[in-house]
């Protein structure tokens, strides 16, 4: 008889081993279900709050899709409805030159804002990756002011002007 009750000890030990997990699991489940931070549509990023919290990502994300439909709107009544579509040809040769110059300078336009919607999507893949606030050269935060002004900045303002220097120096070669 005594051998018997030896295996159920061994037994019940076994059980609350096996336990004691599930447990751990359940607390883990409960974290990851909470729910998702929303802000108000007239929230704005306060330098007092964690820099970067979920509110300001939030923030940035909504006011970079905005900005996005809104480039997206206008580039494509400027296609669509504006002079692009303009065909006629002028007898008078100083109409013809100003169309062509106001296409030109249309078209100039809308490849500008087709290279911000561009930035505007690496931007947005920042906040995805956790990356968005900081300078991609020396993992600064940037700074909210100057995200409020340029969304889409990837550098401090002193990375931004060493970039530039660069820039000018190159193009002077």
């Amino acid at each position: 008889m005594p051998k018997t009750t030896k295996v159920k000890k061994k037994v019940s030990k076994i059980k609350a081993k096996v336990a004691k997990p599930k447990v751990k699991k359940l607390s883990k489940i409960k974290e990851v279900a909470k729910s998702p931070t929303k802000i108000s549509r007239t929230y704005v990023p306060k330098e007092t709050e964690k820099y970067m919290c979920e509110k300001h990502k939030i923030f940035f994300r909504i006011k970079l899709q905005d900005w996005k439909k809104e480039l997206i709107k206008a580039n494509n009544e400027a296609l669509y409805n504006g002079s692009m579509d303009d065909n006629s040809i002028s007898a008078d040769i100083v109409d013809q030159a100003n169309s062509y110059t106001d296409k030109n300078v249309e078209m100039k336009a809308i490849n500008r804002q087709i290279k911000l919607i561009s930035e505007i999507d690496k931007a947005l893949a920042r906040i995805r990756e956790d990356t968005y606030g900081y300078c991609l050269d020396t993992a600064e935060p940037i700074g909210l002011k100057r995200l409020m002004a340029r969304p889409v900045a990837k550098y401090t303002i002193a990375a931004q002007e060493k970039h530039e220097k660069n820039e000018k120096v190159h193009a002077d070669d």
